[in-house]
């Protein structure tokens, strides 16, 4: 399925309509990787971090694109700073990024989105591109109501 040309209408609809309460949170996840994966020009790599507020710790969840980092710190890269502000963030040039975790060195630009219940990050959704500025606010604010949206499959 091409979907890099749909609106954002249109992705909000399939978002919608590929959750499934009944499912557990992987299979649900494995999906929506792959759904933002197909939808963002110029990704190379998207996925999800669940957090464990026991650790202070993320672990890599379903993604798209090159093998990952396991376990990313909450006080560690671009992932670690959306979890502690409870902000997305997005970073036109991740080697301007002071402590940014290099998981693939090909990696030029990201944008990391906090999926929050109240005031709880529960996991993020993070993209990568190997172009420089790939993402814009436009992006932040989808990727935002998709968090929001994602949000209600988790426990």
């Amino acid at each position: 399925m091409d979907i890099v040309n749909i609106s954002k209408d249109e992705l909000i609809d399939i978002t919608i309509n590929l959750i499934d309460k009944n499912l557990p949170l992987v299979s649900n996840l494995a999906n929506l990787s792959k759904l933002l994966y197909d939808s963002f020009s110029g990704t190379n790599w998207c996925g999800f971090y669940i957090c464990y507020e026991n650790k202070n710790i993320m672990y890599l969840g379903p993604f798209q694109g090159p093998i990952a980092c396991t376990e990313i710190p909450f006080s560690k890269g671009v992932c670690g700073k959306a979890v502690t502000s409870k902000k997305s963030i997005l970073v036109p040039n991740v080697h301007n990024f002071i402590g940014h975790i290099a998981c693939c060195s090909s990696t030029n630009s990201e944008v990391v989105i906090p999926i929050m219940k109240g005031s709880k990050v529960l996991g993020v959704i993070d993209l990568d591109s190997n172009n420089f500025n790939n993402y814009t606010n436009d992006d932040v604010l989808l990727l935002e109501n998709i968090a929001n949206l994602i949000s209600t499959i988790f426990n």
